[in-house]
């Protein structure tokens, strides 16, 4: 998603004095292969260059966004796209599927190449026989392995044709540069890639330039690796970006033509640890009238239940880019980037690309803390019963300490033959205590357990709510909204850190990890109010704050 310096020596790797991999026909170019042994470098290594797609080099080249067709499928309208691409500058690159590893460069009857990426370089419509005739223009860098079929070097076609049109194209050159009709450029290759370039790309005199607009991504398994919408258990904890389409295509209308691009990033680097491509697509969504211009909202699974999508990618596959040209009324939409399959960790970026402005946004939860107004109690307001548990459980000295608040719950806990817990730590009750204790005894008296143990039931309340498959343990997935049940909206990159710390190897959070976590985000969240003296959201710690805070927090 951005420009990369790469710094590289002049040596290159060689076999009996020659180039190992790209290298000139002229024997004294060196450019190509200098540029070759830096990419191999930002992928890792020239292994990790083999194979791959035309519009990976487009891409990784220019910073462009780039459009695939299938040519079997090709739209009615695809020569005039491909000629406002070649009047925008942009890159074409086309190219025959093969079936089999054998098939991989041969030569067909016609002198084309299958698995040979070739480049598009214009189009044109000519008078052919008082007919008019669509033409496409391509090019094997190869040079000397051309077309042999209608409309090549040497076809009868060109002899009817007005010899102005015929010498304004014909090149009878051996560059590798021929003509062809269009409906057999159709037939006899498989796909066209179209890159589009940024402004950044483009010479200053080009007219047309696009607007873009990048985010940087990522899914994380537990926290934001929702999966498609086949699981709607998950999918609303995929990232979301808003864009806002506020400029249609023509004046009076409503339609908004743009293109949106979701790319994996460093997918080569990870071919050495065994690591490929994800199956990847996005979806988009109309926002509903009460979320219209608001910002901090990550919508909630109840939205993805009761609303389809306005518009997604064509397919989800396992490239490196999927991309979509797509045309919708103004409006604001939510794009959400997912993989096939939930529980995969990857890394990617999201472009809108638009012939005209439209704005965009990461839309997220804003961090914040709505917790139920705690009552000031005093001994004369807990009930009778509760008091003689209190003498039963605190001993002699009438207090509660960090070895007995750990039998004491753990003793309980043990009665719920329903929750799967390992007990309390040491550790978990020491931050209860630390949140409760309000004299620094360090233990709590009865007033501050019973704080605590009203707590610990609005706990368990909300836990066995959102247990929703009543496991005894609740899932990652489940975990996000029954934090915000208790109160608390955190973003995504806060969730991510809170999955990481607090759930087991199968993504699972057991009864007594839910309530620590819990305790520990009030006692943050309350710790910073207090700081916070000016309340402006932010707080400054010298070095004593900061480790006094951070050691017994």
């Amino acid at each position: 998603g951005e420009w990369v310096d790469v710094v590289i020596d002049d040596r290159l790797p060689v076999k009996d004095g020659k180039l190992l991999f790209v290298h000139s026909a002229e024997g004294t170019e060196f450019w190509s292969a200098l540029v070759e042994k830096a990419y191999a470098k930002l992928n890792g290594c020239y292994e990790a260059l083999s194979g791959g797609s035309t519009s990976e080099g487009f891409e990784d080249f220019t910073g462009g966004v780039t459009e695939m067709y299938d040519l079997q499928k090709a739209p009615s309208d695809l020569h005039s796209i491909i000629r406002r691409a070649v009047e925008r500058g942009s890159l074409l690159g086309c190219s025959i599927d093969i079936t089999s590893t054998t098939d991989m460069e041969a030569v067909t009857f016609k002198k084309l190449v299958k698995g040979h990426a070739y480049s598009v370089t214009g189009v044109d419509e000519v008078v052919y026989r008082g007919t008019p005739t669509k033409l496409i223009r391509v090019r094997n860098p190869w040079g000397e392995v051309e077309w042999t079929g209608s409309w090549s070097d040497d076809s009868r076609e060109w002899d009817s044709v007005d010899s102005s049109t015929r010498s304004r194209l014909q090149n009878r050159s051996e560059d590798g540069e021929f003509w062809m009709a269009f409906n057999e450029f159709l037939r006899e290759f498989s796909r066209l890639e179209i890159c589009n370039l940024t402004a950044d790309a483009l010479q200053n005199t080009q007219i047309k330039k696009w607007s873009t607009s990048l985010f940087q991504g990522e899914w994380r398994r537990g926290s934001t690796a929702g999966g498609c919408r086949n699981y709607p258990a998950s999918f609303w904890l995929n990232p979301q970006f808003k864009i806002n389409l506020q400029n249609p295509d023509t004046p009076g209308k409503r339609d908004c033509s743009f293109l949106v691009a979701l790319m994996q990033k460093d997918r080569r680097k990870k071919r050495r640890e065994g690591g490929d491509m994800e199956t990847i697509g996005f979806a988009l969504y109309e926002v509903p009238n009460e979320f219209m211009g608001q910002t901090g909202v990550h919508l909630k699974k109840d939205f993805f239940l009761t609303h389809g999508s306005s518009a997604r990618s064509e397919q989800f596959i396992n490239l490196r880019e999927v991309s979509s040209r797509l045309k919708l009324p103004v409006g604001e939409y939510i794009v959400v980037p997912s993989t096939f399959e939930p529980h995969k960790d990857g890394d990617f970026v999201l472009r809108v690309f638009s012939e005209k402005p439209a704005s965009s946004e990461v839309l997220d939860d804003n961090i914040a803390a709505n917790l139920p107004p705690e009552e000031k109690l005093d001994e004369s307001q807990i009930d009778a019963a509760f008091k003689n548990l209190f003498r039963q459980l605190a001993g002699a000295d009438m207090e509660i300490s960090l070895k007995e608040l750990q039998t004491i719950l753990n003793r309980i806990i043990g009665k719920h033959k329903d929750l799967k817990t390992d007990g309390f730590s040491k550790e978990s009750c020491r931050s209860m205590i630390n949140l409760m204790d309000t004299d620094g005894s360090g233990k709590l008296g009865l007033t501050e357990f019973h704080v605590l143990w009203e707590k610990i039931k609005r706990y368990l309340t909300i836990f066995r709510q959102f247990d929703l498959d009543k496991s005894g343990t609740m899932s990652s997935y489940e975990m996000r909204m029954a934090l915000e049940s208790a109160g608390f909206k955190l973003d995504n990159h806060l969730f991510q850190l809170i999955i990481l710390r607090y759930t087991e190897e199968d993504m699972a959070v057991d009864f007594d990890n839910f309530v620590t976590c819990l305790v520990r985000l009030e006692t943050m969240f309350k710790t910073f109010k207090t700081m916070d003296t000016d309340a402006d959201g932010q707080i400054s710690l010298d070095f004593f704050q900061w480790i006094t805070l951070t050691m017994f927090a």
